[in-house]
């Protein structure tokens, strides 16, 4: 899919992203939140943080793939202070975190909301579903993501429609199939209620079993105020959500 969406501003992300946090928390706490943000890009940005921030390469060298977060620019990593910083999904982990879907996935769309290089994408296609797409905010994440989908390669692959798109998650239309939606904490508070408000206005027009993984569940509280979802089982690690009209 060709790659047509601007580059967000770094200036209109912040003022975003400030309004938003303000009117949660308050000027003060939005000030504290911003400068711990700075500190960490500040700390990250070091030369001898950098190899940490590579991470899992055993996956990328296994595949010919490109899907670390060690390569990803300053620019990028900035704006995902304000977004959420990109970070790959551990495929053991991966793996745990599927086992507890439903074995019939055949009907089943995926969609890796916050899908950075496609990791998440590329781990999918292991399973059957029915087809699998990215969602990512950043334009040079989603090329990236684009060329690793294309030079994937894997005996146990099981499907091949693969996508990914460069769009605001906040706003996205999505498919009317039933559908796994995976969230890597892929963003912050304000956007992640817009997200799954969408999400159930989608589910209450068109009524679908949706499951929603959430890894790394640190505003789980945005799922429990959702009454559209209701939580099958979670751990410190992930919790699994699913849609009533489809229980």
């Amino acid at each position: 899919m060709q790659d047509t969406s601007p580059v967000p501003s770094l200036k209109n992300t912040i003022k975003a992203w400030w309004g938003e946090n303000a009117a949660l928390a308050g000027s003060f706490e939005t000030l504290r939140r911003f400068m711990v943000g700075v500190y960490d890009f500040l700390r990250d940005s070091l030369p001898q943080m950098r190899q940490r921030r590579f991470g899992d390469l055993d996956y990328d060298f296994d595949f010919r793939v490109n899907t670390t977060a060690g390569t990803v620019g300053w620019h990028d990593r900035l704006l995902g202070i304000f977004h959420s910083p990109y970070q790959a999904t551990d495929p053991d982990l991966f793996r745990e975190m599927m086992a507890s879907l439903p074995n019939e996935l055949t009907s089943f769309v995926f969609i890796d909301i916050g899908s950075g290089k496609g990791r998440a994408l590329l781990m999918a296609s292991d399973y059957p579903f029915k087809k699998i797409l990215g969602v990512e905010l950043l334009p040079d994440l989603n090329r990236v993501a684009l060329q690793n989908i294309r030079d994937y390669k894997s005996a146990s692959q099981r499907c091949a429609d693969i996508d990914s798109v460069c769009a605001d998650a906040r706003v996205f239309e999505f498919p009317t199939d039933p559908l796994v939606v995976y969230l890597f904490n892929p963003l912050p508070e304000c956007g992640l209620v817009d997200l799954t408000h969408h999400l159930s206005e989608s589910v209450a027009c068109n009524p679908r079993d949706v499951w929603l993984l959430y890894h790394n569940p640190v505003l789980e509280k945005v799922l429990i105020s959702i009454p559209t979802f209701q939580k099958v089982s979670g751990t410190a690690q992930y919790v699994l959500y699913r849609s009533k009209a489809g229980s």
